[in-house]
């Protein structure tokens, strides 16, 4: 093995490498997980346990129902336009089971997205949550889907709390707009019509595929990123090595308020409390602050997942600063960088440090993280997991000096296959070595500790010069009175490009030129903003991540 430099950081017990021989598939890794844990409970959601017996039970009755009565064979692609749900493990497993692909879908998207998803995916079947039916109705216009099974909220509720349940979907909160889809099957229905005899195992194996997950949405059109079983398992078993010398054998609960259709959640919170036998508390509306603090409250996780914008708003809330925060002993964060000032008051109220993740949904999951013995936030990504190789590499493909600045490139059992049916961008991602180009840019010291300095395509190029956005908002966000910040560059007839920075604060705040001078005490004069824009809130997708591209059309409108 050539040197490493990164192993020095890992914990006590954490090997360089992790044998990938524990489940010949996804099948086995829910067959392993009953065996182990039976009567567990493996998801909660509405006070209602789903036991890792029961998910076992219900995902073969669905696979039977699959193939028996919609006819779905292995290599077929059946959508998944969930939100946080009971339904959604059951739905996925039973999928897997049956050899199908899983196609994770934004449950937030649009008709003409859905539509463009499901042309590209070629999906026969669609599990869709009720309140979205209408979007499915709405692209059916547009292409041909042969079954849409359609879940309900309160489905999964015993009675009579499963009736109040459906009232307050939809009559008081209005949840659910009006559809109409010929031939829409029950979810329930589908769940129950079979018996878990009735289903036939299909041969599985480390290369058969598991998902499209699509990517690239917030930047252009989205691209499917080919997941084998393999991919998947790899990361599951890499993140549960990584996370062993903070969990526990058993008690472990883990509050999943990222969507499961992010591959990050799905794998690194949901897939590894299921290998390890654990509980992972299923959040379906991350943006109702307080039912997110009442779940804290109630359920008391001692391991959080989330991301700076999840992270600010909990904390601005009144009750979350009273709650019991003991519990809670592992907090990740992922998807968008972290500010150091927001890592720093959150691990001062809850006790628990802030521990980020890198990686991708070309690479199943995640690439790095900070080791979990680190006692304080250090603004990195920390080092790469086992069996990850990451080189730091110049525009033409050859490893650049510790310390200097490159596209970070990745290698690994956890990196695609490609993109679905796009060999060309595959091609222009990952070379003959099986290095995957991240489309990063980052740093690593002499330790092997990696630090995210921006996106490639994000950089900005003023006079030559390089300028991080990532930078520039930290330096911004250390100004008390602002609240978010977001920075991009717009064309210059001087310098080419000069950043511009969008800024959400408090009132009355600061002026543009106070913050224009408040970055000149830390920023050299090309990186400084040369417009700040107020704004009252800053365009997120649905995992939170800040939606530049939205911003610098603001700009191209303006002028």
């Amino acid at each position: 093995m050539s040197y490493l430099p990164w192993l020095s950081q890992y914990p006590s017990g954490v090997a360089a490498d992790i044998s990938l021989n524990d489940y010949p598939s996804m099948a086995a890794l829910l067959e392993q997980a009953v065996a182990r844990y039976g009567n567990r409970v493996a998801f909660h959601q509405f006070g209602v346990d789903l036991t890792y017996r029961q998910l076992d039970e219900n995902s073969a009755r669905l696979a039977a129902y699959f193939q028996k009565d919609l006819g779905l064979k292995p290599g077929d692609r059946i959508a998944l336009m969930l939100p946080n749900s009971l339904q959604h493990p059951i739905a996925m497993f039973a999928a897997l089971r049956a050899g199908l692909t899983v196609v994770n879908v934004n449950p937030l998207y649009t008709a003409p997205e859905l539509a463009n998803l499901i042309k590209d995916s070629g999906a026969r079947a669609i599990v869709v949550m009720e309140v979205s039916a209408a979007t499915v109705e709405q692209a059916l216009v547009h292409v041909t889907i042969e079954h849409v099974i359609v879940a309900r909220v309160a489905e999964m509720q015993n009675f009579p709390k499963s009736v109040l349940v459906d009232y307050v979907v939809r009559k008081k909160k209005k949840l659910v707009p009006d559809w109409t889809i010929a031939g829409a099957i029950a979810f329930r229905t589908a769940m129950t019509a079979r018996l878990a005899a009735d289903f036939t195992r299909p041969a599985l194996n480390r290369e058969t595929r598991a998902f499209l997950q699509y990517t690239g949405g917030t930047t252009g059109d989205p691209k499917g990123a080919v997941l084998t079983h393999g991919n998947v398992l790899a990361n599951v078993l890499m993140f549960a090595a990584w996370m062993k010398p903070a969990f526990r054998e058993s008690g472990e609960i883990s509050l999943v308020a990222l969507p499961l259709y992010h591959v990050a959640a799905l794998v690194c919170q949901c897939l590894v409390s299921l290998h390890m036998g654990n509980r992972s508390v299923l959040v379906m509306n991350p943006r109702d602050i307080p039912a997110l603090v009442k779940d804290f409250a109630t359920h008391r996780p001692t391991f959080v997942g989330g991301l700076n914008t999840l992270f600010t708003a909990l904390m601005n809330n009144h009750d979350f600063g009273a709650l019991d925060f003991s519990a809670l002993r592992n907090t990740f964060a992922g998807g968008t960088a972290t500010q150091p000032a927001v890592a720093e008051r959150w691990q001062k109220l809850t006790g628990s440090r802030v521990l980020e993740v890198y990686g991708l949904s070309e690479a199943a999951g995640a690439l790095t993280a900070n080791p979990v013995t680190l006692t304080a936030f250090e603004g990195t990504i920390g080092v790469p997991l086992p069996s990850i190789r990451i080189e730091i590499r110049d525009e033409s493909g050859l490893a650049v000096r510790t310390g200097m600045p490159g596209e970070i490139c990745v290698a690994g059992p956890v990196v695609m296959q490609g993109y679905f049916n796009r060999p060309e961008e595959t091609a222009h991602v990952i070379g003959e070595d099986g290095f995957f180009a991240t489309g990063d840019i980052g740093i690593m010291d002499e330790r092997g500790v990696i630090r995210i300095v921006d996106r490639k395509k994000d950089m900005i190029l003023v006079s030559g010069f390089n300028v991080y956005p990532n930078e520039v908002e930290g330096a911004l966000f250390r100004h008390p009175d602002i609240l978010e910040v977001a920075v991009v560059g717009v064309a210059d007839p001087q310098s080419g490009e000069t950043p511009v920075a969008f800024v959400v604060k408090k009132e009355p705040g600061p002026t543009e030129s106070e913050l224009i001078e408040f970055a000149r005490t830390s920023l050299a004069a090309y990186k400084v903003p040369k417009h700040v824009v107020f704004v009252n809130d800053l365009p997120k997708t649905p995992v939170g991540k800040v939606l530049r591209r939205q911003l610098r059309e603001r700009l191209v409108n303006r002028i």
